[in-house]
């Protein structure tokens, strides 16, 4: 890794970093972020939900489980298997202009309709005054085959 002598050495850079990521400072700068956009109204409501999945490195589960252990990972892992071995599933949110809104992570076995309703449901972007905004303008999707919004009035109409 090539780091300039003024950011120090790789680890303290590193610990920093990942220090952020857990006291939550990352997400604190991309919520202001996003609020500021807001404001400015340089938001683009209509809002394209995606899935893509990740896959895992082999020992991302751990040791192998002894027999009589409980099989699975803990819900927060986000880690499963699917076709493709052991995956994570992330289902982002972006704006009309491709700049992620919000982003949620399933195990990758995981369907994309049951998902939206997460992802629609982690929307917030703060405002100045008032409530956060939670509703887009209009949400763009992949059909699935057991879509999560507006399901049956789509198969009504054929």
């Amino acid at each position: 890794m090539h780091l300039p002598d003024q950011y120090g050495s790789r680890k303290v850079a590193y610990t920093r970093l990942r220090n952020w990521a857990i006291d939550g400072t990352w997400e604190r700068v991309f919520t202001a972020l996003l609020a500021q956009a807001d404001a400015e109204e340089d938001l683009n409501w209509v809002v394209a939900v995606d899935s893509t999945i990740v896959r895992a490195h082999q020992h991302a589960a751990g040791p192998r489980k002894r027999k009589g252990a409980a099989v699975g990972e803990p819900d927060d892992h986000a880690l499963g298997r699917s076709r493709g071995g052991l995956t994570t599933k992330v289902h982002p949110a972006a704006d009309g202009r491709c700049r992620p809104l919000v982003f949620v992570l399933t195990p990758g076995q995981a369907g994309d309709a049951p998902a939206i309703e997460s992802v629609m449901a982690a929307l917030r972007v703060p405002r100045r005054r008032g409530r956060p905004r939670t509703r887009p303008a209009v949400v763009l999707a992949d059909k699935t085959p057991h879509a999560a919004v507006g399901s049956s009035s789509c198969r009504e109409r054929g």
